[in-house]
């Protein structure tokens, strides 16, 4: 036990977190050279090709310390974007310590400052790592002075790196022997392990990742999960060094795999405690809160005889991924499908993107919706995330929406630009520091007004140094309306938006432009309406097609050619009654797409 050490890598996104991992990684000699790649423990394509981590991943590695000690290294990479904070998080609750990576080129970030506070609740050991030292416009002094101005935390452990050359691991090395507690526990008491992770394999079931912070726990034993009461037989442990490796147990202190011999997805999840199975104790080890969606979206298949797989592929997403909600969902114009709740945009592109890519299913999602607070006139109150089950005004006392801290992290020079930004987005300011060349912001503005582009906005008026993070706050009273799409009068359900008063007639106007481009034109005139609360806001009309029926009358009566026309009319009528529009699927991708 006093020769392990158990302990996370956090950082902001692109500071250098996975490129450490490889470099420790290869001196304790996890893998042989040739087998050694950039991003190692990156296993998904989707983080290779948009250079991000997206799950947080576990290695256990042997290293030799100067003095000729051998420690076992438990070490955690985790996501550096704000939309996979869960996983930060949850990775922290197997760790004594942590190493707080800074870009000494960029220095202190909003994702930073945001990681570095849940550790300091935690109490855990932290060390700050200034990486990236090799470059021409490393800044060792100004990234200092920020640790210790914006974080707060002392840089007397501090150490330097370049996680790329390699210069300055081996002391990094040393400093986490030093500085980090071995974890506590002894290996004869009764078996106490928490869930810090858990996925789904389609030939051996369920596969947890636990650290044991008591007892053993043995290949071939039964044990039971203390939250559920649920029994199974443990088929095989290990650890990843980063292959997998078996072992015939995990003792307390340690972090590795089990496989669990169940296919029973709902019985296991993130945070359950699990003990021996006639332990009949019920104290959990640690409680790990369940991430409440900010955001939410129906996902449809657009073929619907794929909705059994997109159900089971969601089953099995879910138990990967703790802040991942979801429901059965039914459309009129869409089918059968789920409503799906996420944490952020990203994190709704990132599941959409698993799910056609391992599933093999195409999709189809609506417009991403916060979750409304409807208070009514006979004094209920209603949580709405989808348009469809908004109530009429008639019964509206008031409507709440959520309101995001928004932290801003920037360049001076860019001040005013992102300033005026918060303000397009309806938002409050609260307050504002000054640390010589950075400056750094708070706003409080709707969640709904972040979600769609303010990140993409952010970096770009202020090419790319500015830092976002942000949080739900509060709910507050707010002024939106529903807008539905009407089709020759029929509403379309897929198509309905909860939009503030004040965007809704710009918003309506664009919206029908882009569904006349796509339906193509019918026997019949096609009306297309945007409508709040019944009363019309906008229309667009697509002109119906006309055969010549005259083109056979080339002389004669002219009342013969009136007759002719008049017979069309009544047709047109009679068909625009009875006649379907239809309503292509381009129509609802060129809509609900993210921009």
């Amino acid at each position: 036990m006093k020769n392990i050490r158990n302990f996370s890598i956090i950082a902001h996104i692109d500071h250098g977190k996975s490129t450490l991992s490889d470099r420790i990684i290869q001196i304790c000699n996890g893998l042989p050279k040739r087998e050694m790649k950039n991003r190692i423990l990156d296993s998904m394509d989707l983080e290779k090709e948009r250079g991000i981590t997206i799950k947080a991943q576990s290695v256990s590695l042997n290293y030799t310390s100067i003095s000729g000690k051998k420690f076992l290294f438990n070490l955690i990479d985790t996501p550096g974007h704000v939309n996979f904070s869960y996983e930060v998080s949850r990775s922290l609750y197997a760790c004594e310590g942590v190493l707080l990576i800074i870009d000494s080129t960029q220095g202190v970030e909003a994702q930073t400052l945001s990681n570095c506070q849940f550790a300091m609740k935690m109490n855990l050991k932290i060390i700050p790592v200034l990486n990236k030292i090799d470059l021409l416009t490393s800044n060792i002094s100004k990234s200092i002075k920020e640790i210790k101005n914006i974080i707060g935390i002392t840089t007397k452990d501090y150490v330097k790196c370049s996680a790329k050359t390699g210069e300055g691991i081996k002391k990094l090395l040393e400093k986490i022997i030093k500085i980090i507690p071995c974890p506590k526990g002894e290996n004869r008491g009764k078996l106490q392990a928490l869930i810090i992770d858990s996925w789904f394999d389609n030939y051996l079931g369920v596969i947890i990742l636990v650290r044991i912070k008591n007892g053993i726990l043995l290949k071939n034993s039964k044990i039971r999960i203390i939250n559920t009461g649920y029994i199974f037989k443990v088929e095989k442990v290990g650890i990843f060094t980063p292959k997998k490796i078996f072992k015939s147990c995990l003792k307390s202190g340690e972090i590795g795999w089990a496989i669990c011999g169940t296919k029973e997805i709902s019985k296991i999840s993130v945070g359950y405690t699990i003990t021996n199975f006639d332990n009949l104790e019920k104290k959990n080890i640690q409680k790990i809160n369940k991430i409440k969606p900010q955001i939410y979206i129906s996902l449809f298949p657009i073929d619907p005889d794929k909705y059994k797989i997109l159900k089971d592929g969601i089953k099995k997403l879910s138990l990967n991924d703790n802040a991942l909600s979801y429901d059965i969902e039914h459309s009129n114009s869409l089918g059968f499908g789920f409503r799906c709740g996420f944490v952020g945009i990203l994190h709704m592109e990132i599941i959409k993107e698993r799910l056609e890519r391992e599933y093999y299913v195409n999709l189809i999602s609506t417009s991403p919706n916060v979750i409304y607070k409807v208070y009514t006139k006979k004094n209920k109150v209603y949580y709405i995330d989808n348009p469809s089950k908004f109530p009429k005004k008639q019964y509206i006392k008031y409507i709440k929406e959520p309101i995001s801290k928004c932290i801003i992290l920037s360049p001076i020079k860019f001040f005013g630009k992102i300033i005026n930004l918060c303000i397009k987005k309806r938002g409050i300011q609260k307050e504002i520091k000054y640390y010589k060349n950075q400056i750094f912001i708070i706003y409080e503005i709707p969640t709904s007004e972040i979600i769609i582009n303010f990140f993409d906005e952010l970096k770009s008026i202020s090419k790319g140094y500015a830092s976002l993070e942000y949080n739900f706050l509060k709910y507050k009273k707010s002024n939106v309306v529903k807008l539905d799409i009407l089709i020759n009068s029929k509403k379309i359900d897929a198509l309905s938006f909860i939009i503030f008063y004040k965007n809704v007639y710009s918003f309506s106007k664009k919206i029908l432009k882009k569904i006349k481009k796509t339906i193509s034109r019918h026997q019949f005139d096609i009306v297309i309406q945007a409508s709040v609360e019944n009363k019309i806001i906008s229309k667009e009309k697509i002109k119906q097609l006309r055969k010549n029926v005259l083109s056979k009358c080339y002389g004669g009566d002219i009342t013969r050619k009136k007759k002719l026309l008049q017979k069309q009319k009544y047709g047109k009528k009679k068909l625009k009654k009875i006649g379907n529009v239809s309503i292509p699927q381009e129509t609802f991708f060129s809509i609900l797409k993210k921009n």
